[in-house]
């Protein structure tokens, strides 16, 4: 990649102008209280959001409070979130990172990161173990409303096609990146849209090129050959 930070920003305005008009401007709520966001993101990992909500709301029946989880033994937790996937790594992952609030601040709650800079709440997640910068950043911004700007596979794979992040760059390195690229006001939106359009168009394996909002500005499908281009166009990939 040779754009600079000011043709990236200039990129980005011209992509998220198209994903706003095809998906619209979400506006932030929070979507699960704090605690509850870490522990629903620990879930999500390498699984469906169907079955992370299994898993999620298998504990929250069972359990009544993050202090009953975090104090039951071990194997019940991984027993009930078995929905999930990878019970066995999540299921100790979620009550050690409860144990570790709790160790810290009394009981299991991650309020007083609205008292701290946004760098010292990232600092302070990512020092639990099992939290790195995606589910930091998922719970700052969806659980806090704060500037983070969350990676997921969605949004690493749809912005590196774009042409947004370096090719080579991991999804760890990217948050910082699309930081400095997306503005801050715009990082809840923007973020939805991508997923939406990963979801819909941009898929993993054949994306959908021909119904595509941002193909003009997209790096993937400008470095397709010309047959290629013309097939996806012609087929319009509905």
């Amino acid at each position: 990649m040779t754009d600079t930070i000011g043709s990236l920003k200039e990129k980005y305005g011209t992509i998220s102008a198209s994903l706003r008009a095809e998906y619209g401007q979400p506006a932030w709520r929070q979507h699960l209280p704090p605690v509850d966001e870490l522990v629903s993101t620990i879930l999500s990992q390498s699984t469906s959001d169907l079955n992370r909500d299994k898993g999620f709301y298998a504990l929250k029946e069972r359990f009544p409070s993050w202090s009953a989880v975090r104090d039951a033994p071990v194997q019940d937790i991984v027993d009930t979130i078995r929905p999930a996937g990878l019970a066995n790594q999540k299921g100790p992952r979620i009550q050690e990172a409860l144990v570790a609030i709790t160790n810290d601040k009394g009981d299991p709650s991650l309020d007083h990161l609205n008292e701290l800079s946004i760098e010292d709440a990232k600092a302070y997640l990512t020092g639990i173990n099992g939290i790195g910068p995606k589910t930091a950043a998922i719970i700052l911004l969806f659980a806090f409303g704060r500037p983070a700007f969350p990676v997921d596979t969605h949004v690493h794979r749809v912005t590196g096609r774009i042409g947004l992040i370096p090719p080579k760059m991991n999804a760890e390195k990217a948050h910082a990146f699309l930081e400095g690229i997306v503005p801050e006001a715009d990082y809840y939106p923007f973020h939805l849209q991508v997923i939406q359009h990963g979801r819909q168009v941009c898929d993993a394996r054949n994306p959908r090129c021909g119904i595509c909002v941002v193909q003009e500005t997209c790096d993937y499908f400008r470095g397709l050959s010309e047959p290629e281009r013309a097939k996806k166009l012609d087929s319009g990939e509905a």
